[in-house]
């Protein structure tokens, strides 16, 4: 067959094949345009998943008629100048409306600010009509119906209408954080409506994320060589399924950048389950000379020159800011515990009660008094002991064994001197339950003595190089010769681990000890597993992290077993450890240590409010 030039239709169609992978593709596309147009309201409508209808309307500055051919023709843009390397707008291919025009049919209608008439423009599987007037507003709508009619193979590969529909809300969403001054409107007979007003970044975020999210997150901003990265990083014990609650950004596009979601899970490494996905929010801001956006015809990856720094950021300002948020947990523990208190321990029952007298419904406990609980006036005051030590109303029999241990309080020890308070009482031999001025606290002593020693030792093994187990004979382990050159440039760092290898020749490296805390290990793998790594991220954090897991494992097994009776000084001992630990509020693998009460809550469980 011999070489020809292919057509412009198809040359399209091939494009769009990479910008266009589903309706969602469309909408991010088509949104990003209209911020780049200095939108202040956008509203989306869709129908049929988005094979049917996306409807994109901003209030930007809109197109001028005579360059409506130009905007629906490949790499044609306003928004790059002849360097790649200053891309400070969302889009700058000039891909998007003729990829789209290719397979659906679009409609692209605007009015330059300042302009009196509105002109319109349409494009059908590729065909583009002429310039015409029509009726509108300032600013642009761009209407496409039928997408993919021109390659209806594709309609295949899609999902049901209602995963389109939930795709596209997540893109809304994922490109609203980032934009918190824009007012966003999506509708259309194949959802609910959604509306997020123009507002300030945390009440975007929360809006988006969960309203819980300001409360049970901690914020981010640190900076280094330059990168700057601010945003939120949720609690330990927020964590989700999966990574949906993950929102990344670089220079304000949101991205799926693998090494910036890598560093993330690296980052709550020590203090979350492995089958927990973190909740964040984080905005990179960087030279855009030192990122590549131009991976992808979708721009959702990107490449920095400096790898290595931008990780290391990342990872060490979580890190640093969960270990400087201390105590704090989230509410989610104590508000589920509310709930089961409430609903009579079935946590799916609904928390309203039948009015009878009304007709309709209450809430629990609505028509209990509000006002403050006074110990001397209430009527469910507790019995006055007489002389003897016994109750007064002699209704109570004496021979009541308590369930629970009792501490006796340390006189200096008072609950007001302690974030956690001074210990009361243990229960069930494994929940320590302290006293603090606004409620109480309610401990789990192995979950908190495993992280207080995982901790030390954690502290003892990084705090310089560890014992290495030398081979008896070198472990020659043959790699490709890119691998090994890899591995020998780290050399150095994975000595620090007790990891001694060096090159032995051309495809391969030669292990002369292994770290001793691995005890027997497999040497090919480990060596295999660590190039990996390093093609994937420059770093060695996998060494580091198997190591942290055997210290996990020594710290479970060496913590205080549930079961063991503790004394008073024991118990506050445990708590003062806490305090003075960062990350104690979690477990090595991401359980609360402890749930706080306050007693405004168990006053109101109580209908004393």
């Amino acid at each position: 067959m011999p070489i020809r030039a292919l057509t412009e239709t198809i040359i399209d169609q091939i494009a769009a094949g990479e910008v266009v992978e589903r309706p969602a593709s469309v909408v991010k596309e088509l949104v990003e345009n209209a911020i780049d147009a200095g939108a202040r309201r956008i509203e989306i409508v869709t129908a049929g998943g988005g094979k049917s209808l996306i409807r994109i309307s901003d209030d930007g500055h809109g197109i001028p008629a005579a360059e409506l051919p130009l905007a629906v023709r490949r790499h044609c843009t306003s928004k790059l100048t002849d360097d790649l390397a200053a891309i400070a707008t969302l889009g700058f291919r000039g891909e998007a409306l003729p990829s789209i025009g290719s397979v659906a049919r679009l409609t692209l209608r605007s009015r330059h600010r300042g302009s009196e008439d509105a002109h319109e423009i349409e494009v059908h599987g590729g065909r583009t009509s002429a310039v015409r007037p029509a009726a509108h507003g300032a600013g642009t709508v761009v209407e496409v119906r039928d997408l993919f009619h021109a390659v209806p193979a594709r309609l295949k590969f899609l999902k049901s209408e209602r995963a389109e529909t939930a795709a596209i809300t997540d893109v809304v969403r994922r490109i609203a954080i980032a934009a918190p001054r824009v007012r966003f409107e999506l509708a259309g007979a194949d959802r609910v409506p959604l509306t997020l007003e123009a507002g300030d970044g945390l009440a975007r975020i929360s809006a988006v994320v969960g309203a819980d999210f300001a409360s049970d997150s901690i914020p981010i901003d640190a900076s280094r060589d330059g990168v700057a990265l601010t945003g939120f990083a949720g609690l330990p014990t927020t964590g989700r399924g999966n990574a949906q609650f993950q929102y990344v950004y670089v220079n304000g596009r949101p991205v799926r950048d693998k090494m910036m979601l890598s560093a993330l899970r690296g980052a709550y490494a020590d203090a979350m389950a492995r089958d927990r996905h973190p909740v964040a929010v984080l905005f990179l801001e960087i030279d855009p000379a030192l990122v590549d956006v131009n991976v992808h015809p979708a721009k959702a990856d990107v490449r920095f020159r400096d790898p290595g720094l931008v990780r290391g950021l990342i990872v060490g300002a979580i890190r640093e800011a969960l270990a400087a948020r201390g105590l704090s947990r989230s509410a989610q523990g104590a508000a589920e515990m509310m709930d089961r208190f409430q609903t009579g321990g079935d946590a799916s029952a609904p928390a309203w009660q039948p009015s009878f007298a009304t007709g309709g419904f209450r809430p629990a406990f609505a028509e209990r008094s509000q006002a403050p609980y006074r110990a001397e006036a209430s009527p469910f005051r507790p019995l006055e002991p007489d002389a003897r030590g016994a109750a007064s109303s002699g209704d109570v029999g004496s021979d009541f064994a308590p369930a629970a241990r009792m501490a006796d309080p340390n006189p200096d020890t008072a609950p007001g001197d302690h974030p956690l308070g001074a210990a009361r009482a243990q229960v069930h031999d494994n929940y320590v339950i302290a006293e603090t001025p606004d409620g109480i606290v309610i401990v789990d002593q192995h979950a908190a003595h495993e992280r207080l020693v995982y901790e030390t030792l954690k502290t003892a093994i990084h705090g310089r190089p560890l014992p290495a187990q030398f081979l008896l004979l070198p472990e020659i382990v043959d790699l490709p010769s890119d691998d090994a050159d890899r591995l020998a440039t780290a050399a150095e760092a994975l000595e620090r681990f007790g990891l001694s290898l060096e090159r032995f020749g051309p495809g391969a490296v030669a292990v002369r000890s292994t770290p001793a805390i691995l005890g027997a290990v497999d040497v090919p793998a480990l060596v295999r597993d660590l190039a990996d790594e390093l093609a994937e991220d420059e770093t060695v954090e996998g060494l580091k992290g198997r190591i942290d897991a055997v210290a996990a494992t020594i710290a479970c097994h060496g913590s205080v077993r549930s079961g063991r009776r503790l004394r008073a000084e024991e118990m506050n001992a445990l708590l003062r450890q806490m305090e003075a630990t960062p990350g104690s509020g979690t477990c090595n693998h991401g359980r609360p240590t402890f749930v706080a009460l306050k007693l405004v809550d168990i006053e109101r469980l109580f209908g004393r409010r």
